[in-house]
């Protein structure tokens, strides 16, 4: 049976105990406190902003296309008789 090859390194010894790193190194940070959105709060004014968005580009498009075939609310007189 063939025996491993000798290597120059020593073998490490795992049953010592645990070393203690000598590397100074500074305390971690301390973790800044997150504010936590109430979710149905958020939730609430993600739909609101949606509906918003969504209205606004309707209205945008409505306006290019009317102007794109040549209509104008310019073109119409309005006349209120008071009774």
């Amino acid at each position: 049976m063939a025996a491993p090859l000798p290597t120059g390194k020593k073998s490490v010894n795992l049953a010592g105990g645990v070393r203690v790193s000598r590397i100074r190194r500074d305390p971690p940070p301390i973790a800044k406190k997150t504010i936590e959105r109430d979710p149905d709060e958020r939730d609430i004014r993600a739909a609101v902003i949606g509906v918003i968005a969504f209205a606004l580009a309707i209205a945008v498009i409505t306006m290019a296309f009317s102007s794109g075939i040549g209509w104008s609310p310019s073109q119409y007189t309005i006349e209120m008789n008071n009774l």
